[in-house]
């Protein structure tokens, strides 16, 4: 090697990309497990995915109190105890609820995981919700809730949601500190019973796995009343949006700047736009050196950043905007947004840009196929969406295939100023 001669560049998009297969077994029960067996270090991530989100409650925070109370205390163990045992082997239990799903998270070394999966067992079937955690959970989330509506953004981006699904959708719908008040034990249980303990779900395990582990997880959830989930049986749930599409609200009358929504009803990933468009998006705002940043943030200097994204739900989608201004530049901000829609509708992308654009795309899927948490994240996304493998080389070729003039197509069909809801809480 003449390290005199610098090596030659190779654009990420020359790049070929190669999605580790999962293994694909089920436990005695039927339930589906998704395994990636590959890494360095002795560690394992568990997830396991219920189909228990808040599209499920009949009450407004049932969902979400009885996902964090998993960990709060079962017939033979007490909350402290149960966080003394992971704590103990270094372990780390997580729960974590959405719309349609909910999931029960373990980290921990491969070789303490006979220690720590008869606790998540336990909490699976036999998690009694005492009153006094009900009590202190109740309590610390109305506190937390009060402090977080003082903040325009946090208000900001559970409005857009209702005002494009509609106010009773699971993606549009948020809890008050009524709703927290009215939680009662009963109904947290009778939800545990239905969606937990004789529920559905998909178990996602990946890292440097032991030789038996489909043994070991058979052990731990194959006995218990669960079955395999249908990714394409949850039935279609009818948008309301609204029908007025501005909103200016004034949460707090000495705020100096506004946080700024704007938002639009999208396809989901099985619409055939659906791949180009996350190509369209990041040109428009979707990372650091995209035209939204370069303009409002650089140009214009109204805000410290601002981004588009594809809020993405395994039904409904909706495009958004988000970004905070100050009050005197709020509306300016909105308009320089439209603006560059403007642009892209009636200008074709620069080869170059697009280039760099699509350099960015393949080098962060590159980066999201480092090490297995993030191969068995992409996986389950795949999985809980009802897509294939061919999902992720299809994406890939869109991103490296779709032309200029296509993007141009794309903007003057989704990028419509009167599509979008506008929001500014100050």
């Amino acid at each position: 090697m003449n390290r005199k001669i610098a090596p030659a560049i190779v654009d990420a998009i020359d790049f070929k990309l190669h999605l580790k297969p999962y293994d694909h077994y089920t436990l005695d029960n039927g339930v589906s497990v998704y395994s990636i067996n590959t890494g360095s270090q002795d560690v394992v991530q568990l997830e396991i995915v219920f189909f228990a989100g808040s599209r499920f409650e009949t009450q407004n925070g049932i969902a979400a109190a009885c996902n964090f109370l998993l960990k709060n205390g079962t017939n033979k163990k007490t909350a402290f105890e149960i966080s003394e045992v992971f704590d103990y082997y270094g372990a780390y239990c997580n729960r974590s609820c959405y719309s349609e799903t909910a999931v029960l998270s373990l980290h921990t070394l491969s070789k303490h995981i006979d220690h720590v999966l008869p606790v998540m067992t336990e909490m699976l079937s036999d998690s009694i919700f005492p009153q006094s955690e009900l009590d202190t959970y109740k309590q610390n989330s109305k506190q937390r809730l009060s402090v977080n509506l003082q903040k325009a953004e946090f208000v900001a981006t559970r409005l857009i949601d209702s005002y494009v699904f509609g106010k009773e959708h699971p993606y549009g719908k948020y809890s008050s500190i009524e709703d927290i008040d009215a939680l009662q034990l009963d109904a947290i249980k009778l939800f545990y019973e239905q969606y937990y303990k004789n529920g559905t779900a998909i178990v996602f395990v990946a890292g440097k796995l032991p030789a038996d582990m489909d043994k070991k997880l058979n052990a731990a959830f194959g006995k218990l009343s669960l079955s395999a989930a249908n990714t394409n049986s949850t039935s279609l749930i009818e948008t309301t949006p609204s029908s007025q599409k501005q909103f200016r609200i004034q949460n707090d009358a000495q705020a100096v700047q506004g946080a700024i929504r704007l938002a639009s009803a999208f396809p989901g990933r099985h619409h055939p736009d659906f791949k180009k468009i996350m190509l369209l998006n990041n040109i428009f705002g979707g990372f650091f050196g995209s035209r939204l940043m370069a303009n409002i943030r650089e140009d214009k200097g109204y805000t410290y950043g601002i981004y588009s994204y594809i809020q993405n739900h395994i039904q409904q989608t909706s495009w958004q905007i988000s970004t905070e201004a100050g009050k005197d530049v709020a509306e300016a901000t909105i308009e320089e947004v439209y603006n560059e829609m403007k642009l892209l509708r009636d200008t074709v992308v620069e080869e170059d840009e697009l280039l760099l654009v699509k350099n960015y795309m393949i080098g962060s899927i590159l980066g999201d196929l480092d090490g297995p948490f993030q191969i068995i994240a992409r996986w389950k996304n795949i999985v809980l969406n009802n897509l294939d493998e061919a999902y992720f080389y299809d994406s890939l070729k869109a991103i490296k295939e779709t032309p200029a003039e296509e993007i141009q197509s794309l903007a003057k069909k989704y990028l419509q100023p009167e599509n979008f809801y506008e929001l500014i809480v100050y």
